[in-house]
């Protein structure tokens, strides 16, 4: 069961408010042989639980070089030295705390943790996201870091009773909101739901609308939250990727913070500009007549070639060397954004992870298609997105001046 810790530092992160926060999301979802989980095997790694190059499901490999002996799990590929090639497991909390400490030296705020509702039905996996939930509340407080929960609701079909059944647990058996470094908002937790209006998710506006007012008034008051809305890039017109029904107008507008989804809708600056005028700029103005705060997304770039069998590009939406993440920032910013959401810390599936990455060849497994960092040529260290990420956080504060170019 969750363990308490008696005595825990003051957060070096104001825990009181989103504004001014840049926030990364956080998979989590990592799982090896040997490390501990009753899952077991290779998850989100690999398929087929074989660890083989042909078998990768993730775009982007990470630094394992500062790991410990204890944190490293091996594949059955090699380096180009001939090392084994070595990969993570979110289970083992000594890499979530390691993840907490890299936060820390670059100056990031802190996570919003993903928690899929479709994964909290298996004993197996729901005993693993409360591991992952452990590890995170013990890094934050360690480092100083804030943290809060958001629910993904892909692929599920009952989830307002799941999710309002599991917000209880979190809150009156893992105690999660007693931590000092729960980031609360508007002065309550916060709560994210990630999916409601999507135009794929089967869901009713009449469900949505029932669960954010739970949230608001319908749980017991200890339970109660102020919640964010992880939305679709066309939530306001109620169109493209969101469902079209009136109905939906009132479930976004009853969203405390609004956060239109943005990976993969535009693919380079020109496009990134283009969505400040005619999204960014225009989603400020409705939300701030309505009394929502806004919190866009931004993210370093995009593939998932081995998560789609080789149907899609690699290096599909390319990271420019981090030119194309900071025009994102500076967009948002200077569109009148207060608080950002950086799409993602962790996730190599889908190569838009932030961490410490592989930074050439001769750090990947041979005979992999993946993506280094110099992949277009760019020689930036392995930590390059997590300082892009403190440097946004202080772009955002205006501790340093708000700039188009990269730093």
């Amino acid at each position: 069961m969750f363990s308490r810790v008696l005595s825990r530092p003051q957060p070096s992160v104001a825990t009181d408010t989103l504004a001014n926060r840049v926030m990364f999301g956080y998979q989590g979802w990592f799982l090896c042989p040997g490390d501990g989980s009753d899952v077991g095997g290779w998850h989100h790694w690999f398929r087929d639980n074989a660890a083989s190059a042909d078998k990768l499901t993730v775009d982007m490999w990470p630094d394992a070089s500062e790991l410990g002996l204890n944190e490293k799990y091996a594949t059955d590929m090699v380096l180009p030295s001939g090392a084994p090639a070595e990969l993570f497991s979110s289970y083992n909390e000594k890499t979530v705390d390691r993840h907490f400490q890299w936060m820390k030296e670059h100056g990031i705020d802190g996570v919003f943790l993903q928690r899929f509702v479709t994964a909290l039905d298996g004993k197996e996996y729901f005993c693993f996201r409360n591991k992952v939930t452990q590890n995170v509340v013990m890094g934050a407080e360690k480092h100083g870091r804030v943290f809060a929960l958001m629910y993904d609701i892909s692929g599920s079909i009952g989830f307002r009773d799941t999710i309002k059944n599991d917000w209880m647990f979190l809150v009156d058996v893992l105690k999660i909101t007693e931590s000092p470094n729960y980031l609360r908002h508007r002065g309550r937790p916060v709560v994210a739901i990630w999916g409601l209006g999507f135009n794929h998710v089967n869901q009713t506006p009449t469900w949505a609308k029932e669960l954010i007012d739970w949230f608001h008034s319908g749980a017991s008051s200890h339970c109660q939250a102020t919640v964010m809305g992880g939305v679709p890039t066309y939530w306001r017109t109620l169109t493209n990727d969101s469902r079209p029904d009136a109905e939906y107008a009132d479930v976004y507008r009853s969203f405390d913070v609004i956060s239109p989804w943005t990976v993969g809708r535009y693919r380079d600056n020109v496009g990134a500009d283009l969505h400040r005028l005619s999204l960014t700029a225009p989603d400020l103005a409705y939300t701030s007549a309505y009394g929502i705060d806004y919190m866009p997304v931004i993210w370093p770039g995009f593939s998932w070639h081995n998560l789609q069998r080789g149907t899609s590009p690699l290096n599909d939406i390319p990271r420019r060397g981090g030119e194309f993440y900071w025009r994102q920032a500076y967009n948002s910013i200077s569109a009148g954004a207060k608080m950002l959401y950086v799409a993602m810390f962790d996730e190599c599936d889908e190569g838009t992870a932030m961490f410490k990455l592989a930074c050439g060849q001769a750090d990947l497994p041979v005979g992999a298609q993946l993506v280094p960092l110099d992949i277009e040529g760019h020689g930036v260290p392995s930590d390059w997105y997590l300082q892009l990420g403190g440097k946004t956080g202080k772009m955002l504060r205006g501790e340093i001046p708000l700039s188009r170019d990269l730093p």
